[in-house]
């Protein structure tokens, strides 16, 4: 798993939360409580996602959590988070109106700003790619969706 930096405040926070979860102080957490942990720290996961979760982190599949591990888990969320939020920036960079969708001429327009001259051909047919429900322009769920098949 890649390393993410955690800031020094940060891992001492999320051990203060871990400590408070690891009832005898073996430096470990039983599956269970987990879910207790991550809600502690303002996230919110589905049963499906603790599962998926669960399975990931517990490796040795000891039926418990040691520190490291969930160290990586809390830098992934946090990875994810920023993630999101630069996707939702770059969204309001595209949707010049806010009106929560993504117009050819709104395209057109950040494409001649990033040096790209699109034919009107070619911005309807960027479009048309990425507009599933096919309305003519780009919600937010449509972008997200096109950025990831690009990325």
């Amino acid at each position: 798993m890649e390393e993410t930096a955690l800031t020094k405040d940060q891992i001492t926070e999320f051990k203060e939360a871990f400590c408070l979860f690891d009832k005898d102080g073996d430096g470990c957490i039983t599956v269970e409580e987990l879910a207790t942990v991550i809600r502690s720290l303002d996230q919110n996961p589905t049963e499906q996602e603790l599962q998926e979760i669960i399975t990931e982190i517990d490796s040795d599949g000891n039926g418990t959590i040691e520190f490291a591990e969930f160290l990586n888990l809390i830098a992934k969320k946090l990875q994810e988070n920023d993630a999101e939020e630069e996707l939702k920036e770059a969204f309001k960079v595209f949707d010049k109106d806010q009106n929560g969708y993504i117009s050819a001429s709104e395209l057109s327009h950040v494409m001649i700003n990033l040096g790209e001259k699109l034919t009107d051909e070619e911005v309807e047919q960027m479009i048309k790619e990425a507009d599933l429900d096919g309305d003519g322009q780009v919600n937010y769920d449509e972008f997200v969706k096109m950025m990831i098949n690009i990325g």
